[in-house]
């Protein structure tokens, strides 16, 4: 493999050369200010913008029956709801309509000519709001007497989603010698990127084009939800994402704030420009997670794995967002059971409104949910069953590839069972026990513990590249996985590099861009290099066949004796030759231009198995982590180093939900209680371990490159690899199960509750 090298964004990120959309301004601008509401449930009886009207520099106050009176559509779910048993139709207008459903919902906009006056117009606009009753719980949303948020979602459900044989399920379990049961919370998250939502409209009234510049990590999908929320065609709207400061799922969707940008672009023939606040992203930007799940596993007497019984429970907060019945319907599904040969497997999920900010896909999107469900399962089993919870993964690990799973998918390889025994080995497992003693001789508990995981990555499965020949010598790549900062310049250039034998620096990558971009369905699901560089092949591959041909006939040769190699084209044995660039002139302008779309692509499985070693402090429940290793599957790596940085980086966001991330909601009043970065503790790099990575891939034949993806492999297997090492620190005092987040109260308290028993 080539050394690393340095990635071709970092010199512009790290001289602050970067262009992200709260840096941008354009003339004559109007600033956007969202007013909010304070109530989690209330009936909007008025809005007051007299006094707001009279702050100098505000332009305008804008409620819903502005945007209704001009025929904007509510924001659409992009889901497709024949995947589920029903779907409430709800109707989320970009402006709350008569009622507002959750702290933060939008009220109102405010337009100024400053940012500073925007601001002194949202303070002065005066809500009257009858607070309703409300409720911010899942289970709770379920019961008979709790408020109703939607008319039309009777009982507050929004979707039923079923799959897998009910009954063969549920004989296997009647016919197990052992059964375990266990509710697993999977607590609510947020994404928290670096870089904030903000969205800059532009609108041509001469070409009648709207620019919605912004901050998305898809910006075709972004497009096509605009144009059915201004009943327009596609291509009179332009997307354009310039560097984006992270994502994590965040970033995938339509949110009221772009349509309102765009809209008052529109109406008042100005730019119009929104930059959120970090306490707009907490509450009104989407959160993830959020699933509880009552899950059952039955085991025969030698421990071999029966059947997995999984209910779900998904609270989407108070309306539909653009994926959200996704994680916990279409994606879950996927990644149930885990690297394990379960033969049967039924799964259930209710997603329920509640009184909340909206919850959508996070980094993972219901993988990471359905493998801790079944590593929590295996290790419950394992303790309360009598069994060694490595052996009892090891005896069921698929091991015969192609593996058919009960979901019916085909696993086409990976390194399930000798990423165990490399994770048993590498920890010294067996030295484990002395280990521990000398820890308890200093007065702590040490615990080691494992978490395997399975992802299944791709996303949409089709995609497009094209590869044109610029004007200026540089062969463009033109991609519709849209890079939110993992290095797409750098990867994309090199996998078209080693593909014609040329130097990275002889490729521009285009990208991010609806006008640049044929098509494209952004970044989501670990998917870049898997259909992006699969596309990105299959365009190099077509291009090569028709310059072929002209090769052939400058070199005066039969078009099968053309070979090529390092950027030239060559026949037969002979030394005559003809580099790339001279065919791309041959044929002029356009001539070799290739576009290539794969479709209906299979998904790819990245697996591992994670090992965490910690200590805790039972006097304070303190928890350090000692240790981390990865044993991982990638397939073939494109680049170790830059794929150690996506794993870590996902690492990092698993360890901050098992240890402290937690979007809590006030039970009575509704208010978000860790809307700041004070309260929702995302870990620093001081919480943070140094990762030991072992990446031994087996190749897929997914793709022409051979990769799995490993940008949300992290946060899926590092939840359950902390929670068991602190559980296994834990279980001399009797402690086999704490929900996340395991903050030190959290710990402190159990082990003040084992020892009192």
């Amino acid at each position: 493999m080539p050394e690393p090298s340095p990635r071709i964004e970092d010199r512009r990120f790290l001289t602050g050369q970067g262009r992200f959309v709260a840096d941008l301004n354009r003339p004559q601008q109007l600033h956007a200010i969202v007013v909010r509401s304070d109530h989690a449930h209330a009936t909007i009886n008025g809005i007051d913008t007299e006094a707001a009207l009279e702050v100098p520099g505000v332009v305008a106050v804008h409620t819903a029956a502005d945007l209704i009176a001009d025929g904007i559509a509510p924001l659409p779910c992009a889901f497709p709801g024949d995947a589920l048993e029903f779907m409430a139709e709800v109707p989320r207008h970009a402006l709350a309509d008569g009622r507002a459903r959750h702290v933060g919902h939008p009220l109102a906009l405010v337009l100024a000519e400053s940012h500073a006056a925007a601001m002194d117009g949202a303070e002065a606009v005066m809500i009257d709001a009858e607070p309703l009753p409300a409720v911010v719980d899942g289970a709770r949303a379920l019961a008979a007497d709790a408020p109703l948020i939607w008319e039309e979602a009777p009982g507050n459900v929004a979707f039923r989603f079923e799959m897998g044989d009910g009954a063969a399920t549920e004989a296997a379990f009647a016919g197990a010698r052992h059964v375990v049961e266990l509710d697993i919370v999977n607590n609510r998250v947020s994404g928290a990127p670096l870089e904030p939502r903000a969205a800059i409209a532009e609108y041509d009234a001469a070409a009648d084009l709207m620019t919605l510049t912004c901050t998305v990590q898809g910006v075709h999908t972004v497009r096509g939800q605009m144009a059915r929320v201004f009943g327009c065609a596609p291509d009179r709207i332009r997307v354009i994402a310039p560097d984006v400061g992270g994502g994590f799922g965040q970033k995938n969707f339509l949110y009221p704030e772009y349509v309102l940008a765009a809209w008052a672009a529109w109406r008042h023939g100005r730019p119009v420009k929104w930059v959120a606040e970090r306490i707009e992203d907490a509450s009104a930007g989407t959160h993830g997670r959020n699933i509880t799940t009552r899950g059952r596993l039955a085991l025969d007497a030698e421990g071999n794995l029966l059947a997995l019984d999984a209910e779900l429970t998904a609270d989407i907060g108070a309306y539909l967002s653009g994926g959200a019945p996704g994680p916990s319907t279409k994606a879950a599904p996927t990644a149930m059971g885990g690297v394990y040969a379960i033969p049967l497997i039924h799964m259930r999920t209710t997603g329920v409104f509640t009184n909340t900010g909206p919850v959508d896909a996070y980094r993972g999107a219901g993988k990471p949910e359905a493998n801790f469900m079944i590593e929590r399962l295996i290790e419950v089993a394992a303790r309360r069953c009598g069994f060694d919870a490595m052996a009892l993964r090891l005896k069921n690990a698929i091991t015969e590839t192609p593996y058919r799973s009960a979901q019916g998918l085909t696993i086409d390889g990976g390194r399930f069972r000798a990423n165990i025994e490399d994770a048993v080995r590498l920890t010294d497992r067996a030295g484990f026990a002395a280990r521990r003693q000398a820890t308890a001789a200093a007065g702590r508990l040490r615990g080691l513990g494992f978490g395997c995981f399975l992802e299944t990555a791709r996303g949409a499965p089709q995609e497009g590249a094209e590869v044109r020949f610029a004007a200026d010598g540089i062969i463009e790549l033109a991609i519709g996985t849209d890079s939110i900062g993992q290095g797409h310049e750098t990867a994309f250039a090199e996998i078209a590099a080693r593909h014609l034998g040329l130097a990275r620096e002889d490729f521009r990558v285009i990208q991010r861009d609806t006008a640049l971009t044929r098509t494209g369905f952004g970044h989501g699901g670990a998917r870049s290099m898997h259909m992006g560089g699969g596309a990105l092949v299959g365009a190099l591959e077509a291009m090569l066949a028709t310059a072929g041909g002209i090769a052939a006939e400058l070199l005066q040769a039969a078009a099968d004796d053309v070979s090529f190699a390092d950027g030239r084209f060559t026949a037969g044995a002979s030394s005559q030759s003809v580099d790339l660039m001279a065919v791309s002139a041959e044929a002029g302008p356009g001539g070799l231009d290739t576009f290539h779309m794969v479709e209906d692509a299979p998904f790819t499985f990245p697996n591992g198995c994670h090992a965490v070693e910690v200590e805790v402090d039972p006097e304070t429940g303190t928890i350090e982590i000692l240790r981390y290793l990865a044993v991982d599957d990638y397939g073939t790596l494109i680049d170790r180093q830059r794929t150690e940085g996506q794993v870590l980086g996902g690492i990092a966001q698993g360890l901050g939900q098992a240890l402290g991330e937690h979007m809590v909601y006030d039970q009575d009043s509704g208010q978000l209680m860790s809307a700041t970065l004070m309260d929702h503790v995302v870990p620093r790099a001081i919480h943070l371990p140094a990762v030991e990575f072992h990446l031994e891939g087996v190749p897929t034949a997914a793709n022409p490159l051979g990769v799995k993806g490993a940008g949300q492999a992290g946060c899926i297997a590092a939840p359950q690899a902390l929670v068991h090492a602190v559980l296994d620190a834990l279980s001399p005092l009797g402690v086999d199960h704490l929900d996340m987040p395991l903050t030190t109260e959290t710990v402190w308290r159990a082990i003040q509750r084992a020892k009192a028993a």
